[in-house]
């Protein structure tokens, strides 16, 4: 059994100001859209010039809050929500959600899109190789929190969470770290360092991420209120990544299929 690395979840305090790690993860992750979306943004084929990088940061900034805070509170606080709406607001007491930050950020895209006079899949496909970074860095500042960690098991890297009882868990923000950050990062990157029909790098972006996270929710414990939704081991992460596995492969499909560059 591994030891946790007890890291105060605060990273800097100045007076009654406090920075906390998860924040600076979301930090993180739009620092680097806009730097590399920027090199992005220079391919012969991208519907957007590097100096619109800036404010499309702030739309998908927008999204990911907005779309994940309302998504947490839809799929997995509802109940809670209908006796006291005002929880919607209180975002200092957490609850986001990935499935409803990726709604937000494709609506914010959508408008986005239609204000540079592209498509929002030729948009999508200049974003979605760049997405990985966020999101790993979203889940080692979970790991850092001792949040969402893993169900007990007694395998040599199991850890004991603070806030996580007794138990040795999975260490399973570190699973998605890795799945979902740096092997997804990898393969979109190798991917479309050539052109690709257009919707197909957003396909694979989607569809690879729902796997990954069905995956992982095998080691993840549900949310406490929500429990196991079917036969015991199907929780709402899953419910909510089939979908996305589907329509990714289907917009992979129907992209090559449309254009003929199976390439």
């Amino acid at each position: 059994m591994l030891t946790f690395p007890q890291i105060d979840p605060i990273a800097l305090a100045v007076g009654p100001v406090k920075i906390h790690w998860y924040g600076l993860m979301y930090l993180l992750g739009f620092a680097a859209v806009w730097l590399i979306g920027q090199q992005r943004a220079k391919q012969p084929w991208s519907p957007i010039k590097p100096e619109a990088i800036e404010d499309l940061v702030t739309y998908g900034a927008l999204g990911v809050i907005l779309g994940g805070r309302i998504g947490y509170i839809l799929f997995y606080n509802f109940s809670e929500f209908l006796a006291n709406p005002i929880i919607l607001i209180k975002i200092w007491q957490g609850g986001m959600s990935f499935h409803g930050g990726m709604l937000g950020v494709f609506i914010a895209m959508w408008f986005f899109a239609k204000k540079q006079g592209c498509t929002l899949l030729q948009l999508t496909d200049i974003i979605a190789p760049l997405s990985p970074i966020g999101l790993g860095a979203g889940r080692i500042g979970n790991f850092i929190n001792s949040e969402l960690w893993g169900r007990p098991t007694d395998v040599p890297w199991a850890m004991v969470f603070p806030n996580g009882g007794a138990f040795a868990r999975h260490p399973s923000q570190l699973y998605e770290a890795f799945l979902e950050g740096l092997v997804l990062f990898i393969i979109l990157n190798l991917y479309v360092q050539k052109q690709r029909p257009i919707g197909a790098a957003t396909g694979m972006a989607v569809c690879l991420y729902g796997c990954f996270r069905f995956f992982v929710e095998f080691f993840r414990m549900p949310d406490a209120h929500l429990g196991y939704l079917a036969l015991d081991w199907v929780t709402m992460g899953q419910i909510l990544s089939l979908p996305m596995i589907i329509v990714g492969a289907a917009l992979m499909y129907f992209s090559y299929n449309k254009s003929g560059l199976a390439k």
